[in-house]
């Protein structure tokens, strides 16, 4: 399996709702992905689900602790400003860049809507698991 960077929207939605994004935690957390995140992307994962979802402080660092163990850590050496109308989303695209992804999952219609970056496709947490060479866990 390719190198993959998961959209925190992705993470939100698996923690919050389960579903098909919760699938792809799940695997990932198995070990049958090779996440890429950046320290950017969990200071924002951080905050969205402490401050939008009142998430607890201690489950938001569980989930990181989580996150840091299992997926490679990188830190971006170039800032990107590919998507205007939303700044933040640019972070993504860096953290894709900086780890040398082949995939991003994502759940946002900027980054979506650019189908790729760099060469990097962009694709929904439902396309990705319909072109997965695995099953989704029960």
């Amino acid at each position: 399996m390719g190198r993959v960077v998961l959209d925190t929207n992705i993470y939100i939605s698996a923690s919050m709702f389960g579903g098909v994004p919760g699938n792809l935690l799940e695997l990932a957390l198995l070990g049958a992905l090779a996440l890429i995140i950046s320290p950017a992307l969990l200071d924002e994962l951080d905050d969205k689900l402490q401050n939008k979802f009142g998430v607890s402080s201690q489950d938001a660092a569980i989930l990181r602790a989580a996150l840091q163990n299992i997926a490679l850590v990188v830190e971006p050496r170039e800032t990107i400003s590919a998507i205007a109308d939303d700044p933040d989303d640019n972070r993504v695209l860096e953290c894709a860049v900086g780890g040398n992804a082949d995939l991003i999952v994502s759940g946002d219609r900027h980054l979506l809507k650019l189908l790729s970056f760099r060469g990097i496709p962009i694709v929904t947490a439902r396309q990705f698991m319909d072109s997965a060479e695995f099953t989704e866990p029960d």
